[in-house]
């Protein structure tokens, strides 16, 4: 069984997640930081370092790697 989680949104592709096949997203998310947030589904502000990542929405805040 899945982990539950509160998201709805892919956090890399944007569309919701209990439509499609998200198996792409799941696999380029182990290199890549979050796009979308998965709560609202708005751009977030990504920013990438050496050390890892910062990724920022404006209504649920910012989550780091």
């Amino acid at each position: 069984m899945p982990a539950v989680t509160d998201h709805v949104y892919c956090d890399r592709c944007g569309d919701d997640l209990p439509t499609g096949d998200h198996a792409a997203c799941r696999t380029a998310r182990e290199l890549e930081p979050p796009r979308f947030c998965g709560h609202c589904r708005r751009r977030m502000v990504v920013q990438v370092t050496p050390l890892g990542w910062t990724a920022r929405c404006v209504e649920h805040g910012t989550i780091t790697s």
